[in-house]
């Protein structure tokens, strides 16, 4: 379905039951409100992924002693590199550029606390729901699966870069 005004589809299916013509209404804005809601979910998260990373940036001695303590493999080389993935990749986020791969990236990133920081509350993923939602990684990980499976919507650097090279003015 096309992006149409929501007044103007309903007006031009006089024919079609109340209901339907509803419903047509209610998805059309919908479908309006996809990318503005997707704006709002990169800037939130993408700013929070920003500034955590800055943060282990910050004090990657902190970082690389707790990523020890958890057992993570190498945590002299991981403890920069994600705390670069973060502060970077959240910066990425909040442009809309390469937000799909960089979602993806945070997203496994957040698996990996929760396999290695969180894991109690991952065994508890249906026993205790609730303790599974109120971990730390629960939102940065819906989130980044969020613009993972669904992108960045049209606000956004990736989809200007793709609308340039359809119309031959993105190079080569």
């Amino acid at each position: 379905m096309t992006t149409m005004d929501p007044i103007r589809l309903a007006q031009t299916q006089p024919s079609a039951p109340r209901l339907a013509r509803l419903n047509d209404l209610f998805v059309a804005a919908a479908t309006w409100m996809q990318s503005p809601f997707l704006l709002a979910v990169r800037l939130y998260w993408g700013w929070q992924f920003l500034f955590t990373g800055w943060g282990k940036l910050h004090n990657l001695a902190k970082v690389t002693d707790y990523f020890a303590s958890l057992g993570i493999p190498w945590p002299a080389l991981n403890a920069p590199m994600i705390a670069t993935l973060e502060c970077l990749g959240g910066l990425l986020l909040i442009l809309g550029l390469a937000a799909r791969p960089v979602a993806l990236l945070l997203a496994g990133n957040m698996l990996v606390a929760f396999l290695t920081a969180e894991r109690e509350a991952l065994a508890a993923i249906f026993s205790d729901p609730d303790k599974f939602y109120a971990a730390a990684p629960y939102t940065f990980l819906f989130a980044s699966v969020l613009i993972t499976l669904f992108g960045p919507g049209t606000l956004a650097l990736d989809h200007l870069l793709a609308r340039l090279r359809r119309t031959g003015r993105g190079g080569a």
